[in-house]
């Protein structure tokens, strides 16, 4: 039984994504009837093969559900989405569930068990491998619930608007939410880059996660969210919260009714690109605002492949992520970030013992060089087919010697060469860099996790996984920095640059270009619109003194009179 703390009290975390939320209290149901499981027992199965046979059965009926959601979603959702199904069918889960049953274990009991296997796993992996415990739990729930005839457990459909509140939220629970119901999400667990505060922007449903105490609250509980500041406040006048409420809907329409150009109010001119996954996310982000692609993630387009395209494949692939652009806009294409939590069956490699600081991105092609060849000649292939302006950017460069050799490799292809900082040795030595490159692009959610050595799904880490971090914005600053003095484009395509306060800042400190989910772009362009390039330094030198994420969102919103 839950039990509310005492009112006028409040709770807070990380806040996400801003605007002002108030209701009811809706937990989301997040296990299959224990009575179903009782009921279903071992279940009536002839033998193991019979028991295997129906697991296969519930684990196709799961992946079909995420690929049917990914097919509806777009940019990060999709990619999250596509990633469960793909886990879903792991042929080393479904090896420990049937040697599970092969022991005489019934099929519940061997998926919970198996499950139980890759969890310890990725959790001793730590970084990425550990934020995809969230999502192998919510496999096993509805593996399971399939196995039981349950429906699969998830976010109830709410009987007003409401404020969702988990202990953590599956890409799953995220991706098909109605804005007009789901008014706020509150999670216990999660950081500023956990996949429900990447789908939350999305869907531009203000959020806070890592609030402690917030699983405590009854079913019903009043509560006002503010996703700006992170608190959750408990025993507010209703009528005053409603008139909160609507002071941050005008605001957040206002800002939603910006159409560009991207500058500051004295008319310094800006850059706002999307990120995009396929030639469908890139079809509609173009119809945005943006000035084109600060993030083409390539290796979303061959998650479920299990052989390596063609080159012409590839180009195809390619050309209808740039056509849109080829109006005088441009689009940077990342190659393969592949590894870690997302595998490429012809790319990546197996049986790492840390995936993450393992051999992903650049590194693939150390000891297959083919790899990158052949995805560079697809890209220049499609840049020549439609005309769009190509720039190319590797992830995971951690020398000048990387960099150079990388950047050789598309120049000779007529193509601007850049490279992503996220490793912090990157964004040091960024002056280096920019010597042999044409433009970096800083990937905050792997720096912040690199530079404070804080996996992202820690929970009790989460306030060391937040790009506002001093460290974190150190290292931007030093990058930015580097640009400036090169007089070369330094861009943030991490989740950072869809945060609208952050970005005041970013913009202060130098950075030329931000690239984010492109229904973040006209709340960020409007922000954007309304201050100085003096007060986005003054924001940036407030953030920069600041001595935690808190302080600084606080002084930055001095700065700027919010």
């Amino acid at each position: 039984m839950t039990t509310s703390p005492a009112p006028s009290a409040s709770l807070s975390g990380t806040p996400v994504v801003p605007g002002v939320a108030a209701g009811p209290v809706l937990h989301v149901r997040g296990e299959v009837s224990p009575d179903a499981i009782a009921r279903f027992g071992d279940g009536d199965f002839a033998d193991a093969d019979a028991a295997l046979a129906a697991y296969d059965d519930a684990v196709g009926a799961v992946a079909e559900t995420f690929a049917a959601k990914a097919a509806n979603a777009q940019g990060a959702a999709a990619e999250v989405l596509t990633a469960s199904a793909g886990l879903a069918r792991d042929k080393g889960l479904r090896g420990a569930v049937n040697k599970l049953l092969q022991a005489g274990q019934g099929p519940v009991a061997a998926v919970q068990g198996a499950v139980e296997q890759f969890v310890t796993i990725f959790t001793n992996m730590g970084g990425l491998m550990a934020e995809r415990v969230t999502d192998l739990r919510d496999i096993e729930r509805r593996v399971v619930a399939h196995l039981v005839g349950e429906p699969a457990p998830g976010v109830p459909t709410p009987s007003e608007p409401s404020i969702l509140v988990a202990e953590d939220l599956a890409p799953s629970d995220t991706s098909g939410l109605d804005p007009t119901l789901v008014t706020a999400l509150v999670t216990e667990r999660g950081g500023a880059t956990s996949h429900t505060a990447i789908i939350a922007r999305q869907l531009g449903i203000p959020c806070v996660v890592g609030a402690a105490g917030i699983m405590d609250l009854a079913t019903g509980t009043f509560v006002v969210v503010d996703g700006e500041t992170g608190a959750i406040e408990l025993g507010a006048d209703p009528d005053e919260a409603r008139g909160r409420v609507e002071e941050s809907r005008r605001l957040r329409e206002e800002l939603a009714s910006w159409t560009g150009p991207a500058a500051t109010l004295d008319g310094l001119p800006l850059k706002l690109l999307a990120n995009v996954a396929d030639g469908a996310s890139a079809e509609s982000a173009g119809v945005e605002p943006v000035q084109g692609v600060g993030l083409f993630r390539t290796e979303l387009c061959f998650l479920d492949r299990k052989e390596e395209p063609s080159v012409e494949e590839q180009a195809d692939i390619y050309s209808a992520v740039l056509a849109p652009y080829a109006d005088g806009r441009y689009v940077v294409v990342r190659t393969l970030d592949a590894g870690s939590d997302k595998p490429i069956a012809f790319a990546t490699h197996e049986g790492e013992e840390n995936p993450a600081l393992g051999v992903r991105g650049l590194r693939l092609s150390f000891d297959n060089p083919g790899l990158m060849e052949r995805q560079l000649d697809g890209i220049a292939a499609a840049a020549e087919r439609t005309g769009t302006e190509t720039w190319v950017m590797a992830p995971m460069v951690a020398t000048v010697a990387e960099a150079t050799d990388f950047s050789e490799k598309v120049r000779a292809r007529g193509l601007k060469a850049g490279v992503m900082v996220e490793i912090p040795s990157a964004a040091l030595l960024a002056h280096r860099m920019l010597e042999v490159v044409d433009f970096l692009s800083i990937g905050t959610n792997d720096l912040t996790q690199y530079a404070m050595a804080a996996d992202r799904m820690a929970t009790d880490l989460a306030h060391l996984t937040d790009p506002w971090q001093p460290a974190v914005l150190q290292l931007i600053a030093i990058t930015a920095h580097a640009g400036t003095e090169a007089g070369k484009p330094v861009g943030v395509c991490g989740e950072a640059a869809a945060d609208p306060l952050l970005a005041t800042a970013l913009i202060g400190m130098g950075i030329t270009s931000l690239s984010m989910a492109a229904r973040a772009v006209r709340p960020v362009g409007a922000q954007l619109s309304r201050v100085s390039l003096e007060t986005c330094e003054a924001a940036a030198e407030a953030a920069l003194g600041a001595p935690d994420p808190m302080a600084a969102r606080a002084a930055v919103r001095e700065v700027l009179g919010h």
